[in-house]
């Protein structure tokens, strides 16, 4: 019941923001707030926010080495060790953040659990792994291509991107491919979430809420590319306005352009306090980023309160007599 609670109030969440950003249209002065003001709150909230959980995860105290690993520690020298599982070093341990960060290495590994006539049976399951890859690789991609909006001239990147991403030629325009790859990913990742029992059990509203907003965000600009176009000139001089902090609102813009504007608002300014966050948690995780050396480097607590010690010495001088009379030895007579 909490569960479907949650998935109904994130529908709620998105619907409420599409009939804030509809009234901000139909309002030529929300309007104005929504393309000229709004745009640099949204980025200081952003900046304002990462940096504040940057600062509390590097204050974090870290003094022994926590890294999860699954491979040979590099101990005596005939032991042959895992440099990247279990990294000895700083180029094992950049090797190992390598993997997660590009290919999402221990999801990779990810497994089932079956019990199957009383015994677990553990097998493969790389569907999480693929479809997640594939949903953050085409996020990506997608947020690269709108740089062309932002840079004049257009970046060469921004450029290659396209031309590659849309190189099927599939419609007019072009379908790219990662604007499909990332529906399907989403797709996935959302009705894992709900057909799962394990994983719907464990869902919270932010989960159902940041997959809806981002699939809000990719259905509203694909009805502008491919059934409702807007005007590209606007938008870039729109754009254009940003950057150089002499905004103007477009003139006959259509209410997909701000709903599609307001959903993209809401995402960056509450990506830092979100789950989302982890695109910068990652470079930060003591599990992943830290070498492991504790056979070869003793770890103190640098925070270990000093304690008064007891030793036997004292606990016998101070107890020697009872210790004699219930017949337990002494070292001293």
């Amino acid at each position: 019941m909490k569960q479907n609670l949650n998935i109904l109030l994130s529908f709620i969440a998105i619907l409420a923001i599409a009939l804030a950003a509809s009234a901000a249209a139909e309002n030529q002065i929300a309007g104005n707030v929504l393309t000229g003001i709004a745009p640099y709150l949204v980025l200081a909230v952003f900046l304002f926010g990462f940096v504040y959980r940057i600062i509390r995860w590097a204050k974090a105290p870290v003094p022994f080495r926590i890294p999860t690993t699954c491979g040979q520690e590099k101990s005596l020298p005939w032991i042959q060790n895992n440099p990247v599982e279990n990294p000895a070093g700083p180029l094992g341990a950049i090797g190992r953040m390598a993997g997660e960060i590009f290919l999402f290495r221990s999801l990779f590994r990810n497994s089932q659990t079956e019990i199957v006539d009383g015994r677990p049976i553990y097998g493969s399951a790389k569907w999480l792994w693929l479809f997640g890859l594939m949903f953050h690789l085409s996020l990506l991609a997608v947020a690269l291509r709108h740089l062309r909006f932002f840079t004049e001239p257009v970046v060469p990147l921004a450029t290659g991107l396209s031309a590659l991403d849309g190189f099927l030629e599939i419609g007019v325009p072009a379908l790219y491919l990662s604007d499909a790859t990332l529906l399907a990913g989403l797709v996935f990742l959302f009705l894992r979430r709900v057909v799962l029992p394990q994983v719907r059990y464990i869902s919270l509203f932010t989960d159902y809420f940041a997959l809806l907003l981002i699939a809000a965000i990719a259905a509203t600009g694909l009805l502008m590319r491919h059934f409702f176009p807007v005007d590209l000139n606007a938008v870039k001089t729109l754009a254009m306005g940003w950057v150089s902090f002499a905004p103007s609102a477009p003139a006959d813009a259509s209410i997909l352009f701000y709903l599609h504007l307001c959903f993209v608002f809401v995402l960056i300014a509450w990506l830092p306090w979100s789950k989302l966050s982890h695109m910068a948690g990652i470079f930060l995780s003591p599990t992943r980023n830290q070498i492991n050396n504790s056979r070869s480097r003793r770890h103190v607590n640098p925070w270990n309160a000093p304690v008064k010690v007891h030793t036997y010495a004292e606990y016998e001088d101070e107890f020697r007599d009872k210790m004699k009379a219930a017949g337990l030895p002494v070292e001293k007579e």
